[in-house]
C-alpha cells in the first residue's frame, strides 16, 4: 500500500516566509537595475514598467490586508459588484498598472522593499491558517496567511521573470521556491480559476506528483474542482509527474507545455495518460 507522507503546515509556511524574504531584495535589485521601463516584458501588452507597477500593487494589496497602517480604500479601486473571478481579476490587473505612473515608477524598488518588509514584519509569528482578507478576489473573500504568503512568492518569482526577460537579465527560479509556491498557493487558486464552462460534464481525477513534493489530488467533477494535499490513496485517471520549476512555469503560461514534455520535465502516466493535456485547458493561468 502506498504511504502518504503528511506535510507540516507550520514548517512549510516558515520556509515560504524565508523564501519570500530572500526573493524581495532580489526583486528590488532587479527593479532598480532595469535600464528601460518602457521595454517590452514577458507579459503581452505590458511594458517592464507595467509589470513593476502591477507587482507594487500586489505588494500594496497584501500589505494592506495584514497591516492597519497600509489600509486601502478598496471601493475606489475594485470594480463594482461581484462578477466572475476572471472578470474581476482582469479589471483589477488593468487598474493595477495605473496606480503608479510617471516619476513614481522610478521608485518601484523602494516601494516593493517597504511593503514587503511590512508584510513579513506584520505576519511574523502568526499561524499559517490565520485568515487574510482578499477583496480583489471577491467580496468578503478570505485566504489563509499560508496561501497569501505563497501567492506573494509566486507573484514575485513569476513577474520577476517577466521583468528580467524584458530587461535581458537572468532570473533563475529554484526548485525549492517552486515547490513552496505550488504547495502553498495551488490548492487555493486552482478552484478559483477553473473554466466552469469547459468543466461542465467532465469527471476526471489527476494525481499531480511534483518531484520532491508537493503531491496534489486534483479532482474535477460537476463543474467544480477540489485540490487536496497528500490525499489518501485512490484511483486516478491520470498521474502527472513534474519537475517543480517546469510545472510552475507551465501553470503560469511562461513555458509551453510541449517544451516541458519534450525536455522530460513533465510526464504523464496512469490509466488515461492522454488526458494530462486536459488539465491545462480546464485550469486557467492563476
Amino acid at each position: 500500500m502506498e504511504i502518504v507522507r503528511r506535510f507540516d503546515p507550520v514548517a512549510e509556511h516558515e520556509r515560504t516566509r524565508t523564501a519570500l524574504g530572500a526573493a524581495i531584495p532580489r526583486l528590488v535589485r532587479l527593479l532598480r537595475d532595469v535600464p528601460d521601463l518602457d521595454a517590452a516584458s514577458g507579459v503581452p501588452a505590458w511594458t517592464v514598467g507595467d509589470v513593476g507597477a502591477h507587482l507594487a500593487a500586489v505588494y500594496l494589496a497584501y500589505c494592506s490586508a495584514v497591516s492597519p497602517d497600509a489600509s486601502v480604500e478598496w471601493d475606489e479601486v475594485l470594480p463594482p459588484g461581484d462578477g466572475s473571478f476572471t472578470e474581476r481579476i482582469t479589471a483589477v490587473n488593468a487598474k493595477s498598472i495605473s496606480l503608479l505612473s510617471g516619476g513614481e515608477r522610478a521608485r518601484l524598488g523602494d516601494f516593493v522593499a517597504e511593503r514587503g518588509e511590512t508584510f513579513l514584519r506584520a505576519t511574523e509569528g502568526l499561524a499559517p491558517d490565520t485568515p487574510v482578507s482578499a477583496p480583489w478576489y471577491g467580496q468578503e473573500f478570505t485566504l489563509t496567511l499560508a496561501a497569501a504568503t505563497g501567492l506573494m512568492l509566486s507573484e514575485s518569482l513569476v513577474h520577476g521573470l517577466d521583468i528580467a526577460r524584458g530587461a535581458g537579465f537572468p532570473w533563475p527560479i529554484g526548485p525549492d521556491e517552486a515547490r513552496l509556491v505550488l504547495g502553498q498557493s495551488m490548492p487555493t487558486m486552482m478552484p478559483l480559476v477553473l473554466d466552469t464552462r469547459k468543466a461542465r460534464g467532465v469527471s476526471i481525477a489527476f494525481d499531480l506528483a511534483v518531484k520532491g513534493g508537493p503531491r496534489l489530488a486534483v479532482v474535477i467533477d460537476g463543474g467544480t474542482v477540489t485540490v487536496t494535499r497528500d490525499a489518501p490513496p485512490r484511483a486516478y485517471d491520470c498521474r502527472i509527474t513534474a519537475a517543480p520549476t517546469a510545472f510552475l512555469l507551465v501553470s503560469f503560461r511562461r513555458t509551453p507545455v510541449w517544451k516541458a514534455i519534450a525536455r522530460g520535465r513533465i510526464r504523464a502516466g496512469g490509466r488515461r495518460p492522454w488526458r494530462a493535456l486536459q488539465l491545462s485547458k480546464l485550469i486557467a493561468s492563476p
